[in-house]
């Protein structure tokens, strides 16, 4: 379990590290992409864990790095794609509003 704590740790930090050098960070909140990282991370932990591939040897590293890269991943996916469409969603409706 305190691999678990460790994982939801470090990518709820990667969240909030991929949150601050976003250059569009105000189009979002600040705990989506850490809610993010946290949610795939824990996810690939307890799939990970199930899987068997915990506590082997030679493989114990697997459930501790794979979900944070995994966590961190996602934020930075999420953060790309949520960025983009809720600038081009935001001029859109400004430009609309002005034209009134």
């Amino acid at each position: 379990m305190l691999s678990l704590t460790i994982v939801v740790l470090a990518t709820a930090a990667a969240g909030f590290i991929v949150w601050a050098n976003d250059k569009r960070h105000a189009r979002y909140g600040m705990g989506l992409p850490a809610g993010i990282a946290v949610a795939v991370g824990a996810f690939s932990w307890i799939l990970l864990i199930t899987a068997g591939l915990g506590y082997r040897p030679g493989m114990t590293w697997i459930p501790w790095v794979a979900p944070m890269i995994l966590g961190t991943a996602a934020a930075v996916g999420a953060v790309i794609y949520l960025g983009r469409t809720r600038e081009r969603h935001d001029i859109q409706r400004l430009t609309q509003a002005l034209k009134l």
